[in-house]
C-alpha cells in the first residue's frame, strides 16, 4: 500500500486493452498526477497496448502473445510477466481485468505481495474462492470488489460493525437486468446469433460478460464470489431481476433494514472506488442519477427455467470443491465456441450441465487439482462439440 502521500498512487492494470482496463485509464486520466500507471498488460491487442504505454508512459508491460512484441517494445517499457507486473514493488494496486483463468497466477503473486487487488475477473474468486481469500487474509493483503454488484454490497457494508456484517447480514440481493434476450419468447432462443447476445440492454462490456448477461451464468458467479467475499452462506444470497440497473445490490441486515447502493451504469464508478478507497474521489464527469426523470424502478424474480445456466451455477458453488472451477472453465469454453458460431446459444447450458454432471469432484481441492480440473472441462467441452453441432 501507499504509505507516502506525497507519492503518487502506483497502478498496475492486468487487461488494460480490455473493456474494464479501457475505463480504468480514464478514471486514472482524471486523476493524474496523484495517481500513476507502472504497468500495463494484455493478451493480444499489441497496437492498443502500444498506444497506452506512450499515452501513460509505464516503466513495465506485459504481452501474452509473443509475435507482437517487437513493436510494444518500441514504446520504450521493460518486457516482465504477468505475475511480476503484479508484484511490483512500485504496485500499490493491481486492478485484475483480465478475463478467465488468465488472472487467477497474477492475482495469487499480488496477494502475496501484499497488495490492494481491484479484482474485475469473476472467474478467480469462482474458480479457487478458498484458496484466494486464504492467501489474503495470510499476507494482510486487500481485496476489493471491481463488479458494480459486489461493490455495491462493500459500500452498503461500510460503517455497519466489523463491515463484513456478518451474523448482522439477513440477505444480500444481487440485482440483474435479464440480459440481451430478457424479453424474447424462449421457443426464439435456440436460433439467436452472437451478434445479438452482444447487444446488451444497459450495459457496456465485453464480450464473454456480455453473453454471460444473457446466460444468467454471470449472475451465478457473482453468487459465488459474494459467498467468498462477504462469509454470506448461499441459502442467504438472492437473485432479484431490475430491468433498469440502477440498484446494484441491497443488503438486508436482521433487523429489516435493507440498504441499496444505486448510480447510473457506469462500470468507471466502482472502478473510481475501488482505487479510491477508503475515500472518494472528486474529478470524472460521470452522468447523475436523476430519479425524478427516470421515474420507475422495476423489480421482479428469476423466471424459474428461464435461465439453466444460473442454477447450474447454483449448484456447482453448493457442491464446492472443484466444482465451481469445472464450472467456470466449461464456460469459458462455450462461451468461446459460441462466439464462434461452432455452437448454439442453448449450447452453452447444455455443454456446461453436460461436463459438470460427469465431472468427479474434490473437495478440498489444492492449488494443482483446480488447475487440473479446469484443464479436464476445457477438454471435456472441446470433445462434445464437434458431435453436437453435427446433431443440429
Amino acid at each position: 500500500m501507499n504509505a507516502d502521500p506525497a507519492r503518487p498512487l502506483g497502478i498496475v492494470i492486468l487487461g488494460s486493452t480490455g473493456s474494464i482496463g479501457r475505463q480504468a485509464l480514464e478514471v486514472i486520466r482524471a486523476h493524474q498526477p496523484q495517481v500513476r500507471v507502472v504497468g500495463l498488460a494484455a493478451a493480444r491487442n499489441a497496437t492498443l497496448l502500444y498506444e497506452q504505454i506512450r499515452d501513460f508512459q509505464p516503466t513495465y508491460y506485459a504481452l501474452t502473445a509473443p509475435r507482437e512484441t517487437e513493436g510494444v517494445a518500441r514504446a520504450g517499457a521493460l518486457r516482465c510477466t504477468l505475475e511480476e507486473l503484479a508484484a511490483l514493488p512500485e504496485a500499490d494496486v493491481v486492478l485484475v481485468a483480465t478475463v478467465g483463468r488468465a488472472g487467477l497466477a497474477p492475482t495469487l503473486a499480488a496477494l502475496r505481495a501484499g497488495k490492494r487487488v481491484a479484482l474485475a475477473n469473476k472467474e478467480v474468486l469462482v474458480m479457487a474462492g478458498a484458496i484466494i481469500t486464504r492467501e489474503a487474509e495470510a499476507a494482510g493483503a486487500v481485496l476489493v470488489p471491481v463488479d458494480s454488484e459486489h461493490s455495491a454490497i462493500w459500500q452498503c457494508l461500510r460503517g455497519e460493525h466489523g463491515e463484513g456484517g456478518g451474523a448482522r447480514v439477513a440477505r444480500l440481493l444481487l440485482t440483474a437486468s435479464g440480459g440481451a434476450f430478457r424479453d424474447a419468447p424462449a421457443e426464439r432462443l435456440a436460433t439467436v446469433t452472437p451478434q445479438e447476445a452482444l447487444r446488451h440492454p444497459t450495459w457496456q462490456m465485453g464480450p464473454k460478460v456480455t453473453v454471460d448477461s444473457a446466460t444468467l451464468m454471470n449472475k451465478g458467479f457473482e453468487v459465488i464470489e459474494a459467498r467468498w467475499l462477504f462469509g454470506i452462506p448461499y441459502e442467504r444470497i438472492e437473485v432479484l431481476l431490475h430491468r433498469e440497473s440502477i440498484v446494484h445490490s441491497l443488503v438486508e441486515f436482521v433487523d429489516g433494514s435493507v440498504k441499496a447502493q444505486l448510480s447510473v451504469p457506469d462500470m468507471r464508478l466502482p472502478l473510481q472506488y475501488a482505487l479510491s478507497y477508503p475515500d472518494r474521489w472528486p474529478g470524472v464527469e460521470f452522468p447523475r442519477l436523476d430519479l425524478a426523470r427516470l421515474g420507475t424502478l422495476s423489480f421482479g424474480p428469476v423466471e424459474p427455467g428461464r435461465y439453466p445456466c444460473l442454477d447450474l451455477a447454483l449448484e456447482a458453488g453448493r457442491r464446492g470443491g472443484t466444482y465451481p472451477a469445472v464450472l467456470s472453465a466449461a464456460d469459458e469454453a462455450a462461451v468461446e465456441a459460441f462466439l464462434q458460431g461452432r455452437i448454439g446459444f442453448l449450447d452453452i447450458p447444455d455443454l456446461v450441465g453436460a461436463t459438470l454432471a460427469v465431472h468427479q469432484g474434490s473437495p478440498q481441492p489444492s492449488l494443482e487439482a483446480i488447475l487440473a480440473a479446469d484443464a479436464w472441462a476445457r477438454e471435456t467441452v472441446e470433445k462434445r462439440i464437434p458431435t453436437r453441432h453435427a446433431q443440429r
